[in-house]
């Protein structure tokens, strides 16, 4: 599982010659050529060509990815919260609809998005891409809130419902503190699969709203492939993933395991 991150590590610190070399080197000396080539966009060493829009790239997949999981956490949690405590007619019917979302081919949505976006002007735009994300995030963030908000006891709820409270002041006192955990790994997951997206942004950005995954095939043209450029790109693109989770680690177990185990 380790060993494509290290290879892809190991390519990213390696020069043209290193990288080519049959067989492949394990010991050599590094440079940080790739990772200057991605700020500066200057020629460097034995290369013909970079690609100096790599931090615009990285910077668009912050605002989508930001964009698309604040969006989706905020229509998500009174959704999740109908499907787990209301009773309403076509209830299962709903949450079926927004779970085929998830396992619907990708080219069923795209190409009518596109029609739409070319019209309305949401083509190559942040917003747009923020809204084409919610198919990908939005159903996971609502079935997994209700999971988690299941798992907190009806009695809570209908003390806080004596004393009170509405509906909506169980959700914001009750329900949402009890479900941390469950809202943060969901949160972070949510993150992951957006700054992970290739399909929707491959289709539906231009080069002025391309995130990382497709900025980093950018580095492929006709002539040759940067193949340490686009180690080092993808190293970098990986970093903000890697460290969210380190720093939220805890909630990702204890929200993974919530409710396993009666």
């Amino acid at each position: 599982t380790v060993f494509p991150f290290l290879w892809i590590l190991l390519t990213s610190l390696k020069s043209p010659g290193d990288m080519l070399s049959v067989p492949p080197k394990f010991v050599f000396t590094p440079t940080i050529d790739n990772y200057m080539a991605l700020i500066i966009g200057e020629q460097r060493g034995q290369y013909s060509s970079t690609r100096p829009d790599f931090a615009r790239f990285f910077l668009n997949s912050m605002i989508i990815s930001i964009g698309a999981v604040s969006l989706s956490v905020l229509a998500g949690i009174p959704a999740a919260y109908a499907l787990a405590r209301f009773d309403f007619p076509l209830k299962d019917a709903l949450g079926f609809v927004l779970m085929s979302f998830r396992f619907v081919p990708f080219i069923a949505f795209v190409i009518p998005l596109y029609l739409i976006y070319q019209r309305l002007g949401l083509y190559n735009t942040h917003a747009g891409l923020i809204f084409a994300y919610q198919l990908i995030t939005l159903p996971f963030t609502i079935w997994m809130l209700r999971s988690f908000f299941m798992e907190v006891p009806l009695e809570i709820q209908e003390a806080a419902t004596i004393d009170g409270c509405s509906w909506f002041g169980v959700l914001i006192k009750v329900i949402l503190p009890l479900s941390g955990p469950g809202i943060a790994v969901t949160v972070i997951l949510g993150f992951i699969f957006s700054w992970n997206a290739f399909n929707y942004p491959l289709m539906l950005a231009g080069r002025q709203t391309f995130p990382v995954t497709v900025g980093a095939i950018q580095f492929i043209s006709y002539e040759q492939v940067l193949w340490g450029q686009m180690a080092a790109a993808t190293i970098v693109a990986a970093l903000p993933q890697l460290v969210l989770s380190l720093m939220v680690q805890k909630y990702i177990v204890r929200g993974l395991t919530m409710g396993a185990v009666k």
